[in-house]
């Protein structure tokens, strides 16, 4: 069965949209472009068009690429002291020539809701934050609508990268669960999928998974994205996988409308503090 991503996702928006009109101010949110890429173009505008349609205000905030780091700190400098300001992230990738961490560092741990940030990210660690990464928490939420119990299931997440795959293995985790990460220097990569019942994959590697490669009734959460020949594609091959899964999410329509529903969620819990 492939899992409807937007169906989820509406039903999260709704209750962002009521949390955000029972609020005494109109929150802000920020998301910040570097460049002219066009696939960070679309999906700034695919953000900035789901908050207001939840009633947050969105504050586009695009810069050249030759804009330097101590420029663009002291952008977000400014955008930390903008009234009503709950939340700002950077679109990623950032120019080569950029401090990633001294950027993402520059933005108010208050305002960090995509987690990204060296304070943001110890506390969801440390499990001292309601505020969880954007993406895990969408991988979550999509295993959470099949309503199947995970206990004592063999769950494979592949990857290790600090948006998908370190923290969904940590909610995992979290909820007394038994995880198995596997990375590119992972032996037996196949062996241990071809033995999961549940397989998330923030690899990034296009159409990785396929049907021969996973066991029968497995459930697949498909979280990576590459782009070949112009096009976004996921880690799964949906064509091969959907007649051996029992549940798959689709890439696109499934973990991505969910990750931006869930990352509005963070800036009307950031609203819901001031």
């Amino acid at each position: 069965m492939i899992i409807n991503g937007k169906k989820i996702r509406d039903e999260i928006l709704q209750q962002v949209k009521q949390g955000v009109s029972e609020l005494s101010f109109s929150p802000f949110f920020c998301d910040i472009l570097v460049g002219t890429d066009l696939v960070s173009s679309q999906y700034v505008r695919m953000k900035g068009k789901t908050a207001e349609s939840v009633g947050i205000k969105f504050r586009s905030a695009e810069f050249p690429e030759s804009i330097t780091t101590e420029e663009l700190i002291e952008q977000i400098q400014n955008l930390n002291r903008v009234p009503y300001m709950c939340g700002i992230i950077i679109q990623l990738p950032l120019p080569e020539h950029i401090d990633r961490n001294l950027v993402l560092n520059a933005i108010d741990p208050k305002l960090d809701v995509d987690c990204l940030g060296s304070v943001t990210s110890a506390k969801f660690y440390n499990n001292e934050s309601s505020m969880e990464f954007p993406t895990a928490s969408a991988c979550m939420k999509v295993l959470d609508s099949i309503d199947v119990d995970l206990s004592g299931k063999k769950i494979v997440v592949l990857g290790q990268g600090n948006l998908v795959g370190r923290p969904v293995a940590h909610l995992l985790q979290k909820r007394g669960l038994s995880v198995v990460t596997v990375n590119s220097k992972t032996e037996n990569i196949e062996m241990l999928m071809s033995g999961a019942d549940v397989i998330i994959s923030g690899m990034g590697h296009g159409n990785f998974i396929t049907g021969d490669k996973i066991k029968s009734g497995a459930i697949v959460i498909d979280a990576g994205t590459s782009e070949e020949n112009g096009a976004v594609v996921g880690d799964v091959d949906l064509d091969s996988v959907v007649s051996v899964a029992s549940f798959v999410s689709p890439t696109p329509g499934g973990v991505g409308p969910v990750t931006i529903a869930t990352l509005l969620d963070n800036v009307l819990q950031v609203a819901k503090k001031i």
